[in-house]
This record gives structure tokens, C-alpha cells and sequence, in this order.
């Protein structure tokens, strides 16, 4: 038990590492492609990478199940992403990257509602909530002031929203018991499958010739190797061995490794609010996952979380 909670806390650390760092390889492709262009793309190429890893076939012991892959699939990898890139279009990253930080209280409540005998929601994670959303403000609002724009927060908070629905249906779907890499491939297809009406909606140009450029295909191979095949079966992963919630509070880190990534490949300056929001930040993260001795071990069996 002890084992697979430190595998389950590795994984996510990895995962979060990871995708902390994308936005670099984002930024980079978004002078070439348009924001749906490269989630098709890293998904087709997650897709693939899983397929050659394990070509092996999933076969359902429950016909049912497939509902569930497919709502993930649309959760996780349609729409979460594209809420979250069309809110870009309408409001501050700043905004955004602190809405979407909020994935982990909406993942605790719903995971309350829908399971209430699974966890028991203690104040800890709650004074977690609060101290790591008090350093995400401080990270993501550092150059400048709060600017609202409704539509545009609205699509990011539904983004959230959309998340915790994923990192819910990702823990029934540890439950099945199928090999983690065949669970993310299968989530994968649907989500990619969800995606094509919005290529028509979204302006997409199948133009492969931009492929021809180093710095194209070696940003859209990290995004699609790395940061959706891998992470995603890091995740899920985490999910299994941690549980949707424990694993969730991971993503208040995201803005920490951005500012620390900005910080060394952009040289971009530390300021002494960035270095206030990364310490409240990871006090958050500390605090939400720390449990009392007599506590542990129980937290899959309706103990505290």
C-alpha cells in the first residue's frame, strides 16, 4: 500500500512537471497553427504512440463500460481543452490559468456527491484549497491587475468544471482493472473522434508541409508524446493508485512549474510576489495531501481525504 502511494504521487509529480512546460511548446506552434489544429494533432499522435506501445486489444467485460470511456473521452480530451482555448480568445491566460486551478475542489465535491461513502472531506484540504489559490493569484496576476471578462472566465470555469468530470470517470475507469495504457488509448479515440465537428466549426487547415520545419515537429512530439501519451497514462495512473481527489491537488503546481520554467529557459526575472505565490502555492499542496497517522491507509474505504 505504502509502495503504490509513493508510485501514485511519482506519477503525478511527473505528470505535472510535464505539462507545466507546455505552454513554451504551445506558444511556439500557435505562429503556425490554430489552437484546434495542435489538439488534434498531439491526440493523433498520443494515439498513435499508445497503439505502437501496446497493439494489443481492449475487450470490454461490460458493454456498458464503453459509455463511460466515451464520456471521458469527451471530458478529458474535447472539451476541456477546447473550453480552455477558447476562453483564451476571450479573457486573460492569468484568468484562465487561475480558474482552471479550481479543478480540484469541483473533483473533491463531486466525488463527495457522487460517492459520499468513498471520501470524507477534511479541513486540511480545504485550508489547502485556500492557501494554494491565494499563491496561484499571486503567480498568475504578479504583472498586472485582475481584468474580468464573464463569457471568457465562464468557458474556463466550465473548462474546470469539465476536468473534475474526467478525473471522476478516470477513477471508475481504474476500477475496471484494464492496463492503464489501453484505458488512455481507448479515452483517446473518443476524444479525438468528439474533436472532428469542431475542425469544420474551428477553421482547421490539414496542411502537413509545416511538419517540414525541426522546431514544429519537435514542439508537436513533446506535446504529443509527452505531454498527452505519456502524462495522460501518468495520470490515470496517479488516479488509480491515489484516488481522483489526492491526485487533483497536483494541478495547483501548474503555475508553479510555468513561473519556474519562465524563470530558466525564458529568463524571465523573480519577483519577490512570484516567489511569495510559489511558496503559498506549494504550502497548499502540502497541507491538502497531508493526513494524520491514523487516517492513512483508509482514504479508498469512506476515510478522510
Amino acid at each position: 500500500m505504502k509502495n503504490e502511494s509513493a508510485q501514485g504521487h511519482l506519477c503525478a509529480l511527473v505528470t505535472i512537471l510535464i505539462w507545466g512546460t507546455t505552454f513554451i511548446s504551445t506558444k511556439v506552434l500557435l505562429s503556425d497553427f490554430q489552437p484546434v489544429e495542435i489538439l488534434f494533432l498531439r491526440f493523433v499522435l498520443g494515439f498513435l504512440a499508445l497503439l505502437a506501445a501496446c497493439p494489443r486489444r481492449l475487450r470490454l467485460s461490460d458493454r456498458r463500460q464503453e459509455a463511460v470511456f466515451a464520456l471521458a473521452g469527451l471530458c478529458g480530451v474535447c472539451l476541456y481543452y477546447l473550453l480552455e482555448n477558447i476562453a483564451l480568445t476571450y479573457t486573460l491566460a492569468a484568468n484562465v490559468s487561475v480558474i482552471i486551478s479550481v479543478a480540484p475542489f469541483f473533483t473533491a465535491l463531486l466525488t463527495r456527491l457522487l460517492s459520499p461513502g468513498e471520501v470524507r472531506l477534511r479541513p486540511s484540504f480545504f485550508a489547502g484549497f485556500a492557501l494554494a489559490m491565494a499563491g496561484i493569484c499571486l503567480l498568475s496576476f504578479s504583472g498586472g491587475a485582475l481584468a474580468l471578462d464573464p463569457l471568457g472566465d465562464l468557458l474556463a470555469l466550465l473548462a474546470a468544471l469539465v476536468w473534475a468530470c474526467y478525473s471522476v470517470l478516470s477513477r471508475r475507469l481504474a476500477g475496471y482493472g484494464y492496463p492503464t495504457i489501453l484505458v488512455t488509448r481507448r479515452v483517446f479515440a473518443y476524444g479525438i473522434l468528439f474533436m472532428i465537428p469542431a475542425l469544420f466549426l474551428l477553421d482547421f487547415q490539414p496542411d502537413l508541409t509545416r511538419l517540414a520545419q525541426p522546431v514544429v515537429l519537435g514542439n508537436l512530439l513533446f506535446l504529443g508524446l509527452g505531454a498527452s501519451a505519456l502524462c495522460f497514462v501518468t495520470w490515470n495512473l496517479a488516479v488509480r493508485h491515489l484516488g481522483a481527489v489526492r491526485t487533483s491537488v497536483y494541478i495547483y503546481l501548474v503555475p508553479v512549474i510555468t513561473v519556474v520554467t519562465s524563470v530558466l529557459v525564458l529568463r524571465e526575472p523573480v519577483t519577490l510576489r512570484s516567489a511569495a505565490g510559489t511558496l503559498l502555492t506549494l504550502a497548499g499542496l502540502l497541507v491538502s495531501e497531508w493526513r494524520p497517522a491514523h487516517w492513512k491507509g483508509v482514504e479508498h474505504h469512506g476515510g478522510p481525504l
